[in-house]
């Protein structure tokens, strides 16, 4: 008996840390998203989107902690209204972890800490898609209500055991529940928030505005890149046995080759659509890969995860030259690397997963995408009546490092030293 209380603690402790790790992994694409965005803006809005990021992973580890992790995981009203709860509970104890029968094997202060990096992901989706001309005050009260109630409601309908839980829906990662919920926010914004002075001329001419820095963008990319075996790994849950090991090594193994997948084909496509190797795309297209392949990665084979992804990096081409055709004006691809991709990560559960019925996929990315943007657009609009969201034209042309942060990422670049 003491034997088998060794080896239920032993693994309790070994599945535990390695949640704990997946989280530090997730949270290391904090810094990903922000030397992505940073190099896709221009120099005078890097300060504020550094600041915007490290800001919004704050926000949202004290949102979830106060009330976003218990109304995702509370037991909820209904299947579709969750409960309300405040400030997380305490952990496991040894007694309750013997005596479970193997149910209870990672702590709950793991969970939390997995999960709030979830949640600050969604809410870096958004930064990018409102860069350069959003005041930050008014990004920083939205990542309030985002990520302490939009986006936990959602997840409670799913991870929480709601209704699209109770319908089929599956997402094992979140190319639905993360990724799309942040670019259906993102959208809502963008829409009410307007493009960039001179991103569009007359007669649907669309105006070019580089980036800043491509080489901090492709560092961005490779963070995020290496932060999504935390992502997708740590949806596992857990490794300490043979079934589970090999089954986070699967999961590694196809999130890599998606990425991969997805720079060859935006690659290719953007020389056969633009004659030329568009680093820009090619970047989405590792992110739209990983996006791609995040809602199944365990059950394809790696040729699948590869081709997965490929489907991922092409999409995100034609997404991005059609927003822009619409005059949604997106300065990092978010929209379309997190949101076009995630409702195909999602639909592509259907390729390998014999559970997944085409119903309950469609039905999970509607309910997702019409719940969210819905009260997105709602949020954007209140803080645009009672605090405006868009800078100046004349705080737009000085830049947002200056007016909204009083400094500058660059100084020495501008003689402002």
């Amino acid at each position: 008996m003491e034997i088998e209380q060794q080896v239920v603690e032993l693994a309790y402790a070994m599945d535990t840390f390695y949640f704990l790790v997946a989280g530090a992994l997730v949270m290391w694409m904090a810094a990903g998203f922000t030397m992505l965005e940073a190099g896709m803006v221009r120099t005078k809005s890097v300060a504020e989107i550094a600041t915007k990021n490290i800001a919004l992973y704050s926000i949202a580890s004290i949102m979830y902690m106060l009330i976003g992790y218990n109304i995702m995981y509370g037991d909820g009203l209904s299947s579709v209204i969750p409960s309300l709860g405040f400030l997380i509970t305490g952990d496991n104890a040894v007694g309750e972890v013997l005596g479970s029968g193997g149910d209870i094997y990672y702590s709950d202060r793991a969970d939390f800490f997995f999960q709030v990096v979830f949640v600050a992901t969604a809410m870096s989706i958004v930064s990018g898609a409102v860069a350069e001309r959003m005041k930050l005050w008014a990004f920083l009260a939205f990542a309030v209500v985002l990520t302490g109630f939009i986006y936990p409601i959602q997840g409670f309908w799913s991870w929480g055991e709601g209704f699209l839980d109770q319908i089929g829906y599956l997402d094992y990662a979140g190319s639905g529940i993360v990724h799309f919920t942040g670019a259906a926010a993102a959208l809502a914004g963008v829409i009410l928030l307007g493009a960039r002075k001179g991103k569009y001329g007359k007669d649907g001419q669309i105006n070019a505005i580089p980036g800043s820095n491509m080489p901090l963008a492709t560092l961005g990319v490779l963070i995020l890149w290496l932060g999504w075996f935390g992502f997708n790994g740590g949806s596992e849950l857990k490794v300490s046995d043979i079934e589970s090991a090999n089954a986070v090594a699967a999961v590694f193994a196809n999130t890599n080759l998606a990425a991969a997948g997805g720079v060859v084909a935006a690659l290719i496509t953007t020389r056969l659509v633009f004659g030329k190797a568009d680093l820009t795309m090619a970047l989405n297209g590792a992110v739209a890969g990983l996006v791609s392949i995040t809602a199944e990665p365990l059950m394809p084979s790696p040729f699948l995860a590869m081709i997965i992804g490929a489907i991922g990096g092409v999409i995100v081409v034609f997404s991005i030259v059609a927003l822009d055709k619409l005059k949604i004006d997106d300065p990092v691809g978010a929209i379309s690397a997190h949101g076009t991709a995630g409702i195909w990560g999602v639909m592509a559960v259907l390729l390998s997963n014999p559970d997944a019925t085409f119903f309950g996929q469609i039905a999970g990315l509607l309910a997702i995408f019409a719940f969210v943007f819905t009260a997105s657009l709602i949020v954007w609009a209140i803080l645009k009546a009672v605090m405006g969201i868009r800078l100046s034209e004349e705080d737009e042309d000085i830049g947002a490092d200056i007016t909204e942060c009083g400094l500058e990422a660059y100084p020495e670049f501008t003689g402002k030293q």
